[in-house]
């Protein structure tokens, strides 16, 4: 198993952070990583999810959402191909700092036959999650 964590402080509330986070719509505005969610994030329902990253690689996959507890965490698993090859449990956790600053905690954990060959694709996922995390800063930040 392998596992990114990447994270970030917020100058802002955690209530406006996490519906930034749960805006789905307005992601092509602003998320350089993922370009499209669709559905309702609705426990043990799928979604579906179009990926941009940071070496212009595209992806398009339709995870389960495991977990969506408001002002805390979002939380899906998805799979490249057939479950146990290349399955990726990813997260978004929010937490409260103070009145005004939220820290953002942006994660995957990667399972399957092939994660120990997948080593170039790992660092550019993680390279992906921290330019969306600074993305997601300075949208969070715009808001009054």
């Amino acid at each position: 198993m392998k596992h990114i964590q990447t994270e970030i402080i917020i100058n802002q509330s955690i209530f406006k952070v996490w519906d930034v986070l749960m805006d789905f719509k307005a992601y092509p505005e602003w998320n350089p990583f993922i370009r499209s969610i669709k559905g309702h994030p609705t426990v043990d329902k799928h979604i579906q999810i179009e990926l941009h990253t940071i070496k212009g690689k595209d992806m398009s996959f339709e995870p389960l959402v495991l977990k969506n507890q408001k002002n805390d965490e979002f939380r899906w698993k998805g799979k490249l191909g057939i479950r146990g090859i290349f399955d990726g449990e990813h997260y978004f956790i929010v937490e409260e700092q103070g009145a005004q600053q939220t820290r953002f905690i942006h994660g995957e954990f990667f399972s399957g036959l092939l994660v120990g060959i997948m080593g170039g694709m790992l660092k550019d996922t993680e390279k992906s999650f921290e330019g969306m995390n600074k993305a997601f800063k300075l949208k969070c930040e715009s808001i009054e």
